[in-house]
């Protein structure tokens, strides 16, 4: 539910373009019947690199689609140039450390009092309340465009979804020590800090980790801070 942060993009380098698409559940793309999984956006992502290829690519992703890319990669290493994910939310990462898991506790509560809203079919009322207790700040629902409000609201009973899959959280992180290409793992300054304790044990787990801050940024910072962003992230690519 973070607008067009679900997205894991494969892109080509900044001087021959980019792609992004609209994964499951979101904008043009329907959602498929029954549960969905985490790992069928991995093989949606893994299809999309194999048939606009060639691979390896470069691959951006952000929350959930940072999730994406980097389970993607624990799996099928060759076919990433390398990576770029921004504050996945992987709390199995976090999950025998006390101080991480007392820091999550509130945004827990308030995920819960959104994943209520939505089992009612209060779309809105759950966007409103995600965007302002779990991803952006209180007083943040109103500033958003309204294009971006409706984002929100369309793309909530996919969140839904993916909360329901009981491995939306997991990582295997001794198959992901073996993905050899860089990795940029960046986080906001303004975000919540359990979310720099999971890029550390990514940083960690992945043998050419680089950590990256996003100043001034929280959770989605393509909407808040979309130039800071999207400078780090060229700046990547083009060493990578």
């Amino acid at each position: 539910m973070k607008a067009c942060s679900r997205r894991a993009a494969p892109a080509r380098p900044p001087h021959t373009g980019g792609v992004t698409y609209d994964r499951r559940g979101h904008g043009k793309s329907e959602a498929g019947p029954g549960q969905g999984t985490r790992r069928q956006d991995e093989d949606d992502l893994e299809a999309l690199i194999e048939r606009l290829g060639p691979a390896p690519a470069h691959v951006a992703g952000s929350s959930f689609g940072g999730s994406i890319a980097l389970g993607l990669a624990a799996r099928r290493p060759e076919l990433f140039r390398s990576i770029t994910v921004h504050e996945p939310p992987l709390v199995a990462t976090v999950a025998e450390d006390p101080d991480a898991l007392r820091q999550l506790r509130p945004t827990r509560a308030s995920m819960d009092a959104v994943l209520a809203h939505l089992g009612k079919g209060e779309c809105r009322q759950g966007a409103r309340r995600f965007v302002e207790e779990v991803a952006m700040g209180p007083g943040t629902w109103e500033r958003l465009p309204a294009a971006v409000r409706e984002t929100f609201v369309h793309n909530a009973p996919t969140w839904l979804d993916e909360q329901s899959d009981p491995d939306w959280a997991e990582i295997d992180t001794d198959a992901l020590a073996r993905c050899a290409a860089p990795v940029l793992l960046s986080g906001g300054t303004q975000s919540p800090v359990w979310l720099a304790t999971i890029l550390d044990r990514l940083a960690a787990a992945l043998p050419r980790a680089r950590r990256g801050t996003i100043e001034g940024a929280g959770h989605i910072p393509h909407v808040t801070h979309p130039r800071r962003y999207a400078a780090a992230l060229t700046r990547f690519v083009r060493t990578s």
